[in-house]
């Protein structure tokens, strides 16, 4: 699967009319870097100010279960919200915290202010900010940010690196080729449905390794080539928008539990090569099911 994603598609024109310009440049995806860069950079004023304070407690947004979010989720979103209206106004927006609103043209930011909130109420540095720009439904360029110890995943067409701490580093995954000599990583196993926990089982009982508790973490330790494989389910357009770009730039894969293209959502499996892809999918396909969005 192509990371380039060099899909013409139409942008509309200024607000009032005009001409429709076709894109089919990836250069013209990577303009918008810098811009992403200043959004990341916006969500880290927002929250890094409240991490390991008072202010990094959580409300419960379920009456049944428990779904934390704290102030520094709804202060994030929002300024990264603001520069999108401010200078992108045709753009539309999917945040998490503040829902949806309707773009003029085909590009779609996806915003995850912050991504493991649980760990952000637990003093933990593996959450992250995700910002990922999807362009007629197809991620085209993603930002993983874990503002506390200043690491800067960023996916691309045809690209990937890591900036951490004033230093650019290419992102590479590790070509693993045996699902035994992996080190496999989930969220929760515990929210897993049974029949996915099975098919997790299989994975876990063969892999060489497995760590749980990172989210978003997991994937951009992937594309580092540190984390072999990661499968998750129930996940929704948010939480994945920002993956797919900095993993397939990093030369990995990902696709859904049957092996096909990945949806914005649902069940996803990224992995390190092809290879362990395959071995994986013989489990996971007997637990797969279809995303309805």
């Amino acid at each position: 699967m192509s990371c380039a994603w060099r899909t013409a598609r139409a942008l509309a024109g200024a607000a009032g009319g005009g001409e429709k310009q076709v894109m089919t440049d990836a250069d013209e995806i990577r303009a918008l870097i810098p811009f992403a860069n200043r959004l990341a950079d916006a969500a880290r004023e927002a929250i890094l100010p409240l991490f390991r304070t008072d202010a990094a407690a959580a409300e419960n947004k379920l009456t049944d279960g428990y779904d934390p979010v704290t102030e520094a989720d709804r202060a994030a979103e929002r300024a990264i919200r603001a520069l999108i209206e401010a200078e992108r106004p045709d753009d539309g927006i999917n945040g998490e915290e503040y829902g949806v609103k309707a773009g003029r043209n085909d590009l779609i930011w996806y915003l995850d202010p912050i991504d493991g909130t649980r760990a952000f109420v637990a003093g933990l540095a593996s959450w992250t900010t995700l910002i990922g720009l999807a362009v007629g439904g197809r991620p085209v360029l993603g930002v993983i940010d874990q503002p506390w110890i200043d690491e800067r995943y960023i996916g691309a067409p045809g690209e990937a690196w890591l900036d951490a701490r004033g230093v650019r580093t290419p992102l590479k995954v590790s070509g693993c080729a045996k699902l035994t000599d992996a080190v496999l990583s989930t969220t929760d196993y515990f929210i897993l449905t049974p029949a996915e926990r099975g098919a997790f089982e299989h994975l876990r009982a063969t892999a060489r390794l497995t760590r749980y508790g990172l989210d978003a973490y997991a994937y951009a330790r992937l594309a580092a080539g540190t984390i072999d494989m990661v499968a998750e389910s129930g996940l929704q357009a948010h939480d994945v928008a920002a993956l797919f770009p900095v993993i397939e730039g990093a030369g990995g894969v990902v696709t859904d539990w049957m092996g096909r293209p990945p949806q914005l959502g649902g069940q996803i499996v990224a992995a390190a090569s092809q290879e362990i892809l395959d071995q994986a999918l013989i489990s996971l396909r007997r637990s797969a099911t279809s995303w309805s969005g």
